[in-house]
């Protein structure tokens, strides 16, 4: 999720581009500055080449809706949400929707939803999330036409638009918790620094591959837990962003049969050995 320069949460968000340059994955771990969480992709794919085996035309997720611990003077920002697209190195298109958790300098949290079908700019949605709501995104693709839903179960409230897209990317799924970056107009990025969530449950975890469903694990596809370090090489959807703060997340292991799995706000991340 990339946004112009603007007070976090309103404004126009910008569109994102190409994926940078990789950081090496530990232990089976790809090591990102902007996103934590899961990503499947078909067997065979690497971070820089997406193996054409294998086809995501469905994603969706749940989780509640974390409160966001704001201090005053920092600027923060972070995006929950599941999509379609955007992995591999070169990628540029993803389709996404989710909800986001921002505080001001002054400390004050804003909560709301949105989508974004890169390389379109993103979209916030008129639906009110609070903390503690149960969160239930999907983006569903068939051929040009992009579904992307999220329903707010707490408040029995939902937000359903079909989308035109010319050349969707369904090479991979995700589940993720991410740092945005905020853009100028001459292309010069920053990664806010990512607001403490404390810990975020997906469950529900679900895709369709070449018409197949399955979890992290399913026919033909293969699971890879994504670490989030600030200034690492590797950072998904932008180009040269850059950033100065030190907090990151993690995934967990995740549940047995694939279903679940939860990802921690880290104060101070380094990249681990721990394998999801």
């Amino acid at each position: 999720m990339r946004r112009a320069f603007a007070t976090i949460g309103l404004g126009v968000l910008a569109a994102a581009t190409a994926a940078a340059a990789l950081a090496a994955p530990t232990a089976g771990i790809d090591v990102s500055s902007n996103w934590a969480g899961y990503a499947v992709t078909g067997v065979g794919s690497t971070a820089t080449t997406a193996s054409t085996s294998m086809s995501f035309t469905d994603v969706t997720g749940t989780w509640i809706q974390p409160a966001a611990t704001c201090t005053p003077g920092q600027t923060t920002s972070a995006a929950i949400w599941v999509g379609l697209g955007g992995y591999t190195v070169g990628s540029n298109a993803l389709e996404q929707t989710g909800t986001s958790a921002d505080c001001s300098s002054s400390g004050k949290a804003t909560y709301y939803a949105w989508y974004e079908l890169v390389p379109a700019a993103s979209v916030t949605i008129k639906l009110k999330i609070f903390p503690g709501d149960k969160i239930t995104s999907t983006v569903l693709v068939r051929g040009t036409d992009v579904l992307v839903q999220v329903k707010n179960r707490t408040r029995h409230t939902e937000f359903t638009k079909h989308v035109p897209m010319d050349a969707p990317d369904l090479t991979s799924a995700e589940w993720i918790a991410e740092a945005p970056s905020e853009c100028t107009v001459t292309g010069f990025c920053r990664t806010i620094a990512l607001t403490n969530f404390g810990s975020i449950t997906f469950s529900k975890v679900a895709a369709l591959g070449n018409n197949a469903g399955g979890t992290l694990t399913g026919p033909g596809w293969e699971a890879t837990p994504i670490q989030l370090v600030p200034r690492a090489r590797r950072v998904f959807g932008d180009v040269n962003a850059t950033s100065t703060s030190t907090a990151g997340a993690s995934p967990a292991s995740a549940a047995a049969d694939g279903s679940g799995f939860t990802v921690n706000w880290v104060a101070n991340a380094t990249t681990t050995a721990t394998s999801g």
